[in-house]
């Protein structure tokens, strides 16, 4: 794993991740209930192209705006983890695969082994997180993303709304997510690379 211990939503942040796959976009790689390709695959794939053609990280504007309640809380969740579990989290910057080809930015690092994924939806949204009592599927991919990026050997999963009770769940690398991330993230970037090779010979300034 490479580490950059940069800040996220920083200017810098931004630049890092520029035409790389990360793991909270995983999803629109690989289904997260078939472990198929993704109908999204091809537009998240000409997206990356683009921010790569123009060195422009396009999602900046749509996060920086979007930093809503739920993001401003994300302190006090992560202050209320360490005091229940009584471990200390490190921030964990952006990091990615050892030939920089695909990434992820955790949440927290905990110890050496450990991940932090912290979420702050909204109550009614919280309510039914505790009712079923597991990681939502639309965050399955972004944990075991996380865990195939860093080879960590596990990511603590944190659903928390301030006055209600807060989901907890620990994650481990799913084989057959893990397996189906060895197959499919590869082959995205190969696509990509085929792609770069055609559009650097483009007739367009640069």
């Amino acid at each position: 794993m490479i580490h950059l211990d940069i800040p996220q939503y920083s200017a810098e942040w931004f630049r890092a991740r520029i035409g790389i796959p990360t793991a909270s976009e995983f999803d629109k790689i690989l289904t997260p209930k078939t472990l198929k390709l993704s109908a999204q695959a091809e537009k998240y794939q000409h997206r990356l192209l683009a921010e790569w053609l123009l060195q422009t990280p396009f999602e900046q504007e749509t996060v920086v705006w979007a930093m809503d309640v739920g993001m401003m809380r994300e302190e006090e969740a992560v202050q209320y983890y360490e005091i229940t579990t009584e471990r200390q989290t490190q921030t964990a910057g952006f990091c990615t695969t050892d030939d920089g080809r695909v990434g992820c930015s955790p949440d927290r690092f905990v110890g050496e082994d450990g991940l932090l994924e912290v979420k702050c939806p909204l109550a009614p949204t919280q309510v039914g997180y505790l009712l079923a009592g597991t990681i939502p599927t639309e965050y399955i991919l972004q944990i075991q993303g996380q865990l195939y990026v860093t080879e960590r050997a596990w990511c603590d999963f944190l659903s928390y709304y301030p006055s209600l009770p807060a989901l907890l769940v620990r994650s481990f690398p799913n084989a057959e997510v893990q397996s189906a991330l060895r197959r499919g993230l590869p082959q995205f970037c190969d696509e990509m690379e085929k792609h770069k090779v055609c559009l650097s010979g483009s007739s367009f300034p640069r």
